[in-house]
């Protein structure tokens, strides 16, 4: 979790909002991403999605069976669709989000009885940092500088 708070830490130093993720298998990190919507113009740039990209370019795979994907914030319904359509064993989480968090706090696609595939979740792994990243974030953009 430490090194997607990293990763979130290098999104809130290029003004994106401050989440990071980075795939696992094997105790090694096989895919990082940060937020990149804005720089990118893509809605989809989220870093779930790019940390999952490159795991998968990096293992010469379509899906994650056997990896553990850690991102800094809940993921919203499109980055936990992905995951379970990859094929995700475990999400690690650390903020909830109240507003659109898709991982227990207003969906669980996760953990979906309707869906194929079910995904183990850890939420509020180091929860203090991480929303402490994106309060900030919000409380300077807020501010207007």
């Amino acid at each position: 979790m430490r090194e997607a708070l990293a990763e979130a830490r290098a999104a809130a130093a290029i003004g994106e909002v401050p989440v990071g993720a980075v795939v696992v298998v094997d105790d090694r990190v096989v895919g990082r991403g940060h937020n990149l919507t804005r720089l990118w113009r893509d809605a989809t740039a989220h870093a779930e999605m790019l940390a999952m990209r490159q795991a998968m370019a990096a293992m010469g795979a379509e899906r994650l069976a056997g990896c553990d994907l850690y991102c800094t914030l809940e993921p919203c319904a499109m980055c936990a669709g992905a995951m379970v359509l990859a094929r995700v064993d475990t999400l690690v989480f650390g903020a909830r989000d109240p507003k659109a968090g898709a991982a227990g706090s207003v969906h669980d696609l996760v953990r979906s009885p309707w869906l194929n595939h079910r995904i183990k979740v850890v939420a509020g792994v180091l929860a203090e940092p991480s929303g402490e990243l994106l309060s900030a974030f919000f409380a300077q953009l807020r501010a207007g500088s």
